[in-house]
């Protein structure tokens, strides 16, 4: 093979590794927006809602392939860019992305992989084409307003429907199974009364009261809680990775990788990025926004499950972490209670999302041209 020919190997294969740590940097940012509200309302510990996140993350990454291919175009630049992007380019697209979701992360932000592939292709554009080579009224339609408006209409839903979220589904939480241990004891016939022997059973107990020293206790509302934590995580699994994906599928197929395998590795390494690495931003999520009661975390994942998985459908870009945090933040703004300076710092790092990823793209992009 000739010199040039082992140079396009070598990028191709190094797209496809970049690829892959976008999705390790999106699990670890974006797993919290499932299962934060799990920790912070007591439900469980943080390493099993960890674990129940990562699960259905894996799950609506491989259904992506078969619901969800339509945001692979977007994400390619396809109508976004003036000019179909090289491997040169996305390279530069995967390293903006990078760089930005690794810097909030272990600041514990959460902040939008989306916005962040975004500004990664808006600076790559500008750097390699200037201000002509972005079709930004595309930009706008496609992409911003979807993520401007869908945290609004999170929080505006959140706030209209919590009422009546709570009258129908707080009776559930007085509805529960419990296992109960009984102890028996026999006694001896006689004067002389012994204990001849004894042991114990087992019951379950259906109802609305439970007694208070039973060996294990399932709860109505807790179980409806796990249930729409892992709608959330499924549904943003299946809306994130085609975004992701498109990056590097065409180098994935140069390498021999199929589209539906290439799915699955995405998938996989959203899920390991997910439970190694989500612990900063879930604790953020779970505590520092508001005080989420079990009910709370429910409704916000029934809001943010039910958006995401709308737009995954219909193949809009939304963000979940925008609209998992409205969602928690139309929970706060209900009981009057939202730590606002923790907010604003959300919001403010939302904002600079697309600028500092779009710099560092634009910045990858012309050192890639000068290594060429």
């Amino acid at each position: 093979m000739s010199q040039f020919g082992w140079g396009v190997l070598l990028m191709v294969t190094l797209l496809v590794a970049l690829t892959l740590i976008v999705a390790f940097a999106n699990g670890a940012n974006d797993v919290s927006k499932g299962v934060a509200t799990l920790v912070g309302s007591g439900v469980t510990d943080l390493r099993r809602a960890l674990f129940w996140g990562t699960a259905w993350t894996v799950a609506g990454g491989v259904a992506a392939a078969f619901a969800s291919q339509g945001l692979v175009a977007v994400f390619s630049g396809k109508g976004l860019l003036a000019a179909p992007p090289s491997t040169d380019f996305l390279g530069a697209v995967a390293a903006g992305a990078i760089g930005w979701l690794v810097m909030a992360t272990r600041t514990g932000l959460p902040v939008s992989t989306t916005h962040s592939l975004v500004g990664g292709l808006v600076g790559a554009g500008v750097a390699a084409q200037g201000t002509a080579g972005v079709h930004w009224a595309a930009v706008a339609t496609k992409v911003a307003v979807p993520l401007a408006v869908s945290p609004l209409i999170a929080l505006a839903l959140m706030m209209a429907s919590y009422p009546l979220i709570g009258f129908a589904f707080r009776r559930f939480n007085r509805y529960c199974v419990c296992v109960e241990r009984e102890e028996r004891v026999v006694l001896g016939a006689g004067p002389a009364a012994a204990l001849t022997g004894g042991g114990s059973t087992v019951r379950m107990i259906a109802g609305a009261d439970c007694p208070s020293a039973v060996v294990a206790r399932v709860n109505a509302m807790d179980s409806l809680h796990w249930l729409t934590s892992g709608a959330t995580s499924f549904f943003r699994g299946m809306n994130d990775t085609p975004k992701i994906l498109a990056l590097g599928v065409l180098a994935a197929a140069a390498t021999g990788i199929a589209t539906e395998g290439f799915f699955l590795i995405v998938a996989l390494a959203m899920g390991l990025g997910s439970y190694i690495a989500g612990r900063r931003v879930t604790e953020t999520l779970a505590g520092k926004v508001t005080t989420i009661r079990h009910d709370d975390g429910f409704a916000a994942n029934l809001v943010t499950s039910a958006l995401v998985g709308i737009a995954s459908f219909y193949a809009l870009p939304v963000s979940t972490t925008h609209v998992s945090t409205g969602a928690i933040t139309g929970v706060g703004a209900r009981k009057g209670d939202v730590r606002w300076r923790m907010v604003r710092d959300m919001v403010a790092a939302w904002v600079v999302t697309l600028p500092v990823a779009g710099l560092i793209a634009a910045l990858a992009y012309l050192a890639i041209g000068r290594l060429g």
